[in-house]
C-alpha cells in the first residue's frame, strides 16, 4: 500500500535490520565509530550494549558494510552455546577445517589448533580477523571464558583476534561479576 502510493521501490517499514535505514543520530555514529576504532585497534574485545530496539544490530550491519579489506569476520548472531558448539561455530565462519581424530565429539584442542593456525596464517600476511556475537548476553559463564581464553591466541606483537560482543545492558552486569 505504501509502496505504490508514495513510488518507493521496496516497502518502507520492516524489521529486519537494514543499515540502509538507519539514522544515524549521534550515538549511533559513536557507536559505529567504536566498533570502527576497535577493529583498528589490534585485538582484544569490544563491547557495544543497549536497549532492545536501540538498534545494534543495524549498528553492526552498517559496521559490516565498512570493515577493512584486510578483515576477516566471523559473525555469531545466536550465542546460546556449548564452548565446543561456539568453536565449531567460529571455525566455520573463517573457514576453517577441523578433523577430530576417533569416534565422539571434538575436543575444544581439535578446534582451537586449527583455529590457532589460521589466525597465525592470516596474520603473516597482514590480515585481520574480527569475532562478532550479536546478543551475546545469552552467553554462558564457561562461553564468556573461552572468548577469554581465544584473545590469548597472540603473537609477542599483538592480539590475533578481535572479539566484538554486542549485547543488551545485562551483558554489562555480567562482565562485571567477579568471576568473570
Amino acid at each position: 500500500m505504501y509502496a505504490s502510493h508514495f513510488g518507493l521501490k521496496r516497502e518502507p517499514f520492516s524489521i529486519a535490520p537494514d543499515p540502509r535505514y538507519l539514522f544515524m543520530s549521534e550515538r549511533h555514529r559513536e557507536a559505529l565509530a567504536h566498533l570502527l576504532y576497535g577493529v583498528n585497534g589490534g585485538g582484544g574485545f569490544v563491547l557495544l550494549t543497549g536497549e532492545i530496539g536501540a538498534g545494534k544490530t543495524t549498528v553492526c550491519r552498517a559496521f559490516l558494510e565498512q570493515v577493512p579489506r584486510r578483515c576477516n569476520v566471523a559473525y555469531i548472531f545466536n550465542p546460546k552455546l556449548t564452548v565446543e558448539e561456539l568453536l565449531r561455530s567460529v571455525c566455520e565462519e573463517f573457514g576453517v577445517p577441523w578433523a577430530h581424530p576417533g569416534g565422539g565429539d571434538p575436543t575444544v584442542k581439535d578446534l582451537i589448533d586449527p583455529l590457532n593456525e589460521y589466525l597465525l596464517r592470516t596474520h603473516a600476511v597482514g590480515q585481520n580477523n574480527v569475532l562478532i556475537i550479536d546478543e551475546a548476553q545469552n552467553l554462558s559463564a564457561e562461553v564468556l571464558e573461552q572468548l577469554r581464553l581465544l584473545t590469548n591466541l597472540e603473537t609477542s606483537e599483538r592480539k590475533l583476534l578481535q572479539i566484538i560482543l554486542i549485547g543488551q545492558p545485562e551483558l554489562r552486569d555480567m562482565l562485571a561479576r567477579p568471576e568473570l
